[in-house]
């Protein structure tokens, strides 16, 4: 391998080098088990989803219920929708989903975390619209911790009343 110490010898290294190989470092294969299912595993604040989509009619089932017993305010619906609306798949996967932990609000983020990676794993095309909407990343904001000497993680008992 020849030194490197300019911008042109780095751009004829780059050209030496065969297209075929760097797309082929690039391309994901889909991943699914044998009953053609992706999974993944969604987190936000302390809820843990754990999500298998295969192909269907966009049925949703979460712990058991339906998507509408489990997540009964329209808000939390909207948020497990939002994958597939971004994706521009609705209504043609199914969704199983078991999520523990936390409450309402964190488990549909983390049922919506799941499905965003299982998604993604299922067909890797669409990565990148779920990507560009933030979809993929861990929402790593949990509740601060209590401190001793004070009343919640920062607020300060009363010091003094005059």
């Amino acid at each position: 391998m020849s030194d490197i110490k300019s911008l042109d010898d780095l751009k004829a290294a780059v050209a030496d080098t065969p297209a075929a190989a760097v797309k082929a470092a690039i391309v994901r294969e889909p991943m699914r088990d044998k009953l053609g299912r992706a999974y993944a595993t969604g987190k936000r604040k302390n809820a843990v989803a754990r999500v298998w989509i295969k192909p269907g009619t966009g049925k949703v089932v979460v712990n058991g219920k339906t998507m509408a017993e489990y997540f009964a305010r329209p808000v939390l619906q909207m948020i497990l929708a939002q994958p597939f609306t971004v994706a521009g798949v609705e209504g043609q996967f199914d969704v199983m989903a078991t999520v523990a932990g936390g409450g309402l609000s964190g488990q549909a983020g983390a049922v919506k975390h799941g499905v965003s990676k299982a998604l993604q794993l299922y067909d890797p095309t669409l990565r990148a619209a779920l990507k560009a909407a933030g979809f993929l990343t861990r929402d790593s904001r949990v509740v601060e911790r209590k401190k001793y000497g004070k009343a919640k993680a920062r607020k300060s008992f009363q010091f003094s009343k005059r």
